[in-house]
């Protein structure tokens, strides 16, 4: 079990231009469950232009933006932090991309337009802007949460963007209700060594304390070499993971 007052760092990437849908909640449940599993979490922002060796973090957030944003931090990527975040996820630090983040660890996203709008390209995926809308509450099945808890994810999705997987790479989870990726593979997300991609806004953690657990588990694995975590009542956060799922069940897709 890990000792009381274990460091953990975290990184939220962009905190003032990647935050739809409450995307910064997911900085707080990280930062508020690390503190009731006994551990020091810290919280560092990096935003444009600031350089970083990313390796240093246990923890890296991305939240979800509008084009303009995702375009402003496209250029920053190829110009000044690609390589160092690439390394770092190379060196299984734990990353969570939501969104726009999401799309942009692949090759590209690709405008109704026909634009081409380059990614990081640290996992092997790409984005193509589709005609329909894909938006509404939504039910995913993942293998990622341990112990006795639901096997489920709940969150919000609204994208334009189609995203599909290279060969070999899994997605977070099954779709059961919503779209997911792309609408017609039934997968949400992506898992590449410790980084998980999701469209699932809302935000996603608080409602997921089995997720938050799994992310914090491999950042204590790869920093202390232990990934046990002691129990915590999640009442709580159970009711507000079962409302969401019947928010979903009541839209037909």
């Amino acid at each position: 079990m890990i000792g009381i007052g274990q460091e953990l760092k975290i990184c939220h990437l962009y905190p003032d231009l990647m935050n739809l849908y409450g995307d910064r909640g997911n900085v707080i449940a990280l930062r508020r469950r690390a503190e009731w599993h006994g551990l020091r979490p810290s919280v560092e922002e990096v935003s444009l232009e600031d350089k970083s060796d990313f390796r240093r973090f246990d923890v890296i957030f991305i939240g979800g933006g509008q084009d303009r944003e995702q375009k402003l931090i496209c250029l920053d990527f190829q110009k000044v932090k690609g390589s160092a975040l690439t390394e770092a996820v190379e060196d299984d630090a734990v990353l969570l991309a939501i969104c726009g983040g999401y799309q942009l660890l692949g090759s590209y996203y690709q405008t109704g337009e026909g634009e081409r709008v380059p990614g990081i390209g640290i996992v092997d995926l790409w984005t193509v802007a589709g005609k329909k809308r894909l938006i509404g509450n939504v039910i995913v099945e993942t293998d990622l949460i341990e112990g006795p808890g639901p096997k489920t994810v709940v969150g919000f999705e609204n994208h334009s963007g189609q995203t599909y997987l290279g060969a070999g790479l899994r997605p977070f989870g099954k779709v059961v209700t919503g779209y997911g990726n792309n609408g017609e593979d039934g997968g949400e997300g992506v898992i590449y060594r410790n980084t998980v991609g999701t469209y699932l806004h809302g935000s996603l953690l608080p409602k997921n304390p089995g997720v938050t657990d799994f992310l914090l588990r491999r950042a204590l694995l790869r920093r202390y070499g232990v990934a046990e975590l002691k129990p915590l009542d999640d009442m709580a956060e159970m009711r507000a993971h079962e409302a969401a799922i019947r928010r979903a069940k009541t839209k037909a897709y």
